[in-house]
């Protein structure tokens, strides 16, 4: 087997490596989906909270969304549509996955789907690293960010430079890197409302993410009856 890896890492390039890789990702991903759609209930009893992207972070009473993470409820892949009904929820929270998204086509989906499967006034909830903290350390070695990077950074960020690289793409699965202004404005766009920026709540919030996240709260609008 070593012998096929090193003729292979000799004779192509690594982007095609990449490439392939990504393939064989992507189709095992669609496949997954694609499974945990079939079992998706076509109605639910009562409004459901979701946590959409939920990692480990598994909640009780919600309905825990994650492609990969073994305890989640569903295994869905949330760049593709979600077999959840229109107005199905009162609740979406949503920490540390946002990021991963790509902006000119997964954020629109993903906030379109949310919007869509919400309840009029439900409730949007994300958190999302905290890039404005980071660009205000830049060049200030006294700054609080500088200790806190290598908590959860590798040790191959020595500079400056490097752990902003790193908040921004964590090698590849960042995809995009949010302030409060640029959050607010897209959130803004896709239709929701009441958009504010809200503290770390210990009872929802992951303790290990109060430092550096930034959370913000949104509702969907409610309709406005049509005279009779």
């Amino acid at each position: 087997m070593n012998v096929v890896k090193n003729y292979l890492k000799s004779h192509t390039t690594y982007a095609l490596r990449r490439a392939i890789r990504d393939i064989a990702t992507e189709s095992h991903m669609s496949f997954r989906h694609w499974f945990a759609a079939q079992k998706t209930p076509r109605s639910f009893g009562e409004p459901l909270k979701l946590n959409v992207g939920c990692g480990s972070n598994n909640k009780r009473g919600w309905l825990n969304i994650d492609l990969f993470d073994r305890e989640a409820d569903l295994h869905l892949d949330l760049r593709k549509h979600w077999p959840l009904p229109d107005g199905s929820a009162i609740y979406i929270y949503s920490e540390h996955a946002f990021e991963h998204f790509e902006f000119l086509e997964e954020v629109p989906h993903f906030l379109s789907e949310s919007l869509r499967v919400l309840q009029d006034g439900g409730v949007f909830d994300v958190g999302v690293p905290d890039t404005e903290w980071l660009l205000q350390a830049y060049g200030k070695p006294e700054h609080e960010y500088w200790p806190f990077a290598p908590t959860w950074h590798p040790k191959t960020c020595e500079t400056q430079l490097d752990h902003i690289n790193y908040h921004f793409r964590q090698g590849e699965q960042h995809k995009y890197a949010w302030d409060e202004v640029t959050l607010t404005r897209s959130l803004r766009r896709f239709g929701f409302v009441s958009i504010t920026r809200r503290p770390f709540d210990p009872n929802l919030d992951t303790e290990s993410r109060r430092k550096g996240t930034l959370y913000m709260r949104a509702l969907k609008p409610r309709s406005v009856p049509s005279p009779s």
